[in-house]
């Protein structure tokens, strides 16, 4: 799923929102997560998952073509934990899980 399907899917379950304020609802909520991941906050959403940072070191890596070593500089990736509850529904026999 996309973000203009999640609006779309919004929208029709609230007929009595406008678009425009549901893209703008859905953008701003995007835009808090990674306002928060920036400033190197963790943003948990209870039932469903937590966002955080991980810091990966500059370390040593290899070309693939040549075989040479290459410094990889140091990175900051966005990660996220799945919770308990979207786990459990994941793990389901696939006849029974829920849309």
């Amino acid at each position: 799923m996309i973000k203009s399907e999640l609006v779309q899917k919004l929208a029709d379950e609230n007929p009595d929102l406008f678009h425009r304020d549901i893209e703008r609802i859905v953008s701003i909520f995007f835009d808090e997560i990674s306002g928060a991941l920036v400033r190197g906050d963790r943003v948990e959403l209870r039932g469903f998952g937590a966002f955080s940072v991980k810091h990966r070191p500059a370390r040593v890596g290899r070309n693939p073509r040549t075989g040479e070593p290459v410094e990889i500089e140091e990175k900051y990736s966005p990660f996220f934990k799945a919770g308990k509850e979207i786990r459990e529904r994941l793990n389901v026999p696939s006849d029974s899980r829920e849309a």
